[in-house]
């Protein structure tokens, strides 16, 4: 049986290196900008025919060179030419009305591992920026995890030792293979979990959460410690160094990751305390074990990274430092072609939550609101009318974050309301 199955993979290679039937990557270049696509062919004599992305490609295949046509819209045509060579296509292309010309390459889109590998990654160095210019720490495909760890917000690692400067130090960029700008990348926390029993904060909640006249009135108290202790075992956190009144007050633990995300969009670099729709410091207190998180690719392979371990969070991480401190970690990847979210988007057991982030509250609570609608329309097939019923009667709203530079609310619909509601039947 093994001889067949090393036939079969060694025969479907050799008709690879003949033929440029298949699923390729696309990328065309004009004055140096890449435009990323996802471009496949079907052989059929000479016939070169398939999709460049949703659109049809029509064409020819002979001596090894490819002539092909692709209508984008009415206005626009794409003529190609290129020259097949195993897993690449290198040639040249044509906006016809704009007689712009194009540079084409191609690469055969990886194949999904029958196999998906687990990866331990042991960190030796920690990111301060989301940024597709930073090297990927490591490359893994769809389907694959990684398990790693990440240190605290300011830059101490589970035995204490201080490895980084702070302000959220990231651990990647993890590189997922076939990954291109348009898709949405898919990351499964399997395993968020405390590996230490020590946890710092912030001591007074910051002052654009507070009314002008209680920030001008209020004292700062000297002396008052507030790091933390951690019960991993009975579950909950303390003072560190309590006063009289505090002796007793005990908060559940309830690990999660402020930071994950991608690079950001246009070659775009951020801090890692910073947010926006390519995820980054969120601070939500649900990206917990357990959830999903779906992130629009900007860049090539994604590049996600890692990181802001909490041990414990209310909303809004009114301190401006929730309960940090390092963190295990373990996710599963996938990449979805296409249909990137606005914003990220996350799931867990109860509920689907849809992230708004932007320069005001108001602001980010109307986003997150369009992100939720934009996410059952498309889903369910709702029309206007029937996503207003849903949400209308059963929407839920987050703070996640009004700390950083940008607030983070979250809209959220319980996964119960939607039981009744019939998905469109799938092409």
């Amino acid at each position: 049986m093994r001889t067949w199955i090393t036939f079969l993979v060694a025969s479907c290679a050799a008709f690879a290196q003949t033929s440029p039937a298949g699923k390729w990557i696309s990328t065309l270049s004009s004055f140096g900008e890449p435009r990323y696509n996802r471009l496949q062919l079907e052989l059929s004599g000479s016939k070169l025919t398939g999709k460049f992305d949703n659109e049809a490609f029509d064409g020819s295949f002979q001596n090894g060179g490819i002539e092909g046509t692709v209508k984008l819209n009415p206005r626009t045509t794409i003529e190609l030419h290129g020259t097949f060579a195993g897993d690449r296509i290198t040639g040249t292309g044509m906006v016809v009305e704009q007689k712009l010309e194009l540079k084409w390459e191609a690469m055969r889109e990886p194949a999904r591992s029958a196999a998906p590998q687990t990866h331990t990654f042991e960190p030796t160095e920690f990111q301060h920026f989301f940024s597709d210019a930073i090297a990927p720490a490591l490359h893994i495909a769809p389907g694959d995890t990684v398990r790693t760890w990440s240190v605290d917000a300011g830059g101490t690692d589970p035995k204490g030792v201080r490895r980084t400067s702070g302000g959220n130090p990231l651990t990647g960029p993890f590189y997922i293979d076939g990954a291109i700008p348009g898709d949405t990348l898919v990351v499964h926390f399997t395993r968020i979990r405390l590996n230490r029993d020590s946890a710092g904060s912030g001591a007074m909640i910051v002052n654009g959460a507070l009314n002008a006249g209680y920030v001008e009135q209020r004292k700062r108290v000297e002396g008052y410690d507030s790091s933390w202790k951690l019960d991993r075992q009975a579950g909950f956190a303390s003072l560190a160094k309590p006063t009289e009144s505090m002796r007793d007050y005990k908060v559940p633990l309830a690990p999660m990751l402020g930071c994950v995300g991608v690079a950001p969009q246009g070659g775009m670099r951020y801090r890692s305390g910073f947010l926006g729709s390519y995820g980054g410091n969120m601070d939500y207190n649900q990206l917990r074990e357990g959830a999903m998180v779906y992130l629009p690719v900007y860049a090539p392979g994604a590049l996600l990274f890692v990181g802001d371990g909490h041990a414990a969070q209310g909303a809004g991480e009114l301190t401006g430092d929730a309960l940090e401190t390092s963190m295990d970690i373990e996710f599963t990847v996938d990449v979805q072609a296409g249909g990137a979210p606005p914003a990220p988007r996350m799931e867990n057991a109860e509920y689907l939550m849809a992230s708004g982030i932007a320069g005001s509250i108001d602001e980010a609570f109307r986003e997150a609101t369009t992100n939720l609608v934009r996410w059952l329309e498309r889903t369910y097939g709702l029309n206007a009318a029937e996503v207003s019923s849903v949400l209308g009667t059963a929407i839920v709203y987050d703070i996640a974050e009004v700390v950083d530079p940008q607030p983070h609310i979250v809209a959220k619909v319980p996964k119960a309301s939607l039981a009744g509601l019939r998905k469109p039947a799938q092409p």
